[in-house]
Formats: C-alpha cells, structure tokens, sequence
C-alpha cells in the first residue's frame, strides 16, 4: 500500500531540496549541528535521508554520510545532487549495512514515516558502534495526536491548540503544498519505551523553538510544542 511519497516526491524535491522548510531552517538544524559538533564522528547514517538535503550538510561537516531512504525517485535526486555520495534504497525496518558501522545514526524526521518502528530502532542500534550516538528529531506526539483544524476560536476570539485520541497509534494522511503522504502518530511513551528497551543511554533532549525575530511563528511554536530533539548513546 502506497504511503504517498512516490506520487509526493517532485514536489517534496522542488519544494526541499534547497534550504528546506522553515522548520528545518529555523527550528531544527542548528540544534541538531550543534549536537554533532560537539564530538567527533567519522561516519554517520541519516535515515530517511529523502533528497539528501542532511547527508550533505553532514558531509560539509567532514562526516563520510551514507543515505538510504525506500524512495527511489528522493535517492536519484540525492546522487544527483551529490555524486560523490553514498545513498541507496532502503527500508529503515530491514538494512543491509554491517553491525557497527556508524559513529553516528540520524533521523531528522523520518520516525514518522515508519511503520514497523521496533524494526527500524533496533536496525539504527545495530548499525551503531557501541559508544556511538543515535541523534533523532521527530514531530513532538503532541502535534501529530493535533485534530485536523488544529487551532479553533473559542466563543471569545481566542484561540486553542486542540489535540484528541492522543494514547491511540495511527497512521493518517497529511497534505501540504501539494504533498500528500501517510504519517504514523505515536503517544511519546512508545517511542521512549522502544528505545530503553535497547538499554540506550538518554544523553540530550530539547524541544526548540524558532527564534523571536520570527514574529508569530515563534509565537505559535512557543504555545504549542512542534518538534523535540533527542540524543541517545549505544553503552
């Protein structure tokens, strides 16, 4: 069964093979680079790496970045952009890379592309040297258990961040910008009991914001979380 991201795919390309979304702009990736800078990693694996826009950024940091993402429409895109890099089609559920063989395992919003979730987090596991660091940015469970109009007007005039069905795992179609794809919302405990039940050792979390100059977008990622970073370590 389709998840749309073969029929989403130029459009995502046109619309983030760039700088990205603001999100990623101006939300996610100087957290995310800060926690990669402060160590040093050789090698790393970006799950779900889509057009290649992170592997590059990762690869700009002196990292030797692989990429695999089940799309194989997002990985041409990729190589073309960077031919010189590794990406291949994978399943993040099923990979066909040796046992720890990434300092580093990255996924920068791809959770919640996946299905089989067990699957994929003990694949990122073991792949992963021991020592090594799993670094993961997802949609906060919050924003996807969100109802479809998200913010509704009170009888007063003021607004309020609904969400419903929260304890509930489901997967449902999202659509933007012409991109129409199958996102799984997950309560935060499961993915949290999945990654303790690997003996992964919590060394980071964040829920970031944009920055104040961003006027009402920072006002909207302030009263409603969006977005967490979390950093793990492989004992």
């Amino acid at each position: 069964m389709s998840n749309g991201w073969n029929e989403s795919a130029d459009v995502w390309i046109a619309d983030n093979s760039g700088d990205g979304d603001f999100s990623r702009q101006h939300v996610l990736d100087r957290p995310m680079h800060e926690r990669i800078n402060k160590q040093k990693f050789a090698t790393a694996l970006d799950i779900g790496c889509g057009e290649g826009r992170f592997c590059r950024m990762l690869s700009n940091l002196g990292i030797a970045a692989t990429g695999i993402d089940p799309t194989e429409r997002l990985i041409e895109h990729a190589r073309s952009c960077d031919p010189n890099g590794a990406y291949y089609v994978h399943y993040a559920e099923k990979l066909d890379l040796p046992d720890g063989a990434f300092d580093l395992v990255t996924s920068y919003l791809s959770m919640i592309d996946i299905t089989d979730i067990d699957a994929a987090v003990s694949e990122m596991v073991r792949v992963l040297r021991p020592g090594g660091t799993l670094l993961i940015a997802n949609l906060n469970s919050f924003s996807t258990a969100a109802t479809p109009t998200t913010w509704v007007k009170g009888d007063n005039g003021s607004e309020h961040f609904c969400l419903d069905r929260y304890m509930e795992e489901r997967s449902e179609w999202v659509q933007w910008r012409g991109i129409r794809i199958k996102n799984w919302h997950r309560p935060f405990s499961r993915y949290m009991k999945i990654l303790l039940s690997h003996n992964l050792v919590l060394r980071h979390f964040d829920e970031p914001l944009p920055g104040s100059e961003h006027g009402g977008m920072y006002e909207r990622y302030y009263r409603a979380p969006y977005f967490h970073i979390m950093e793990w370590e492989k004992p």
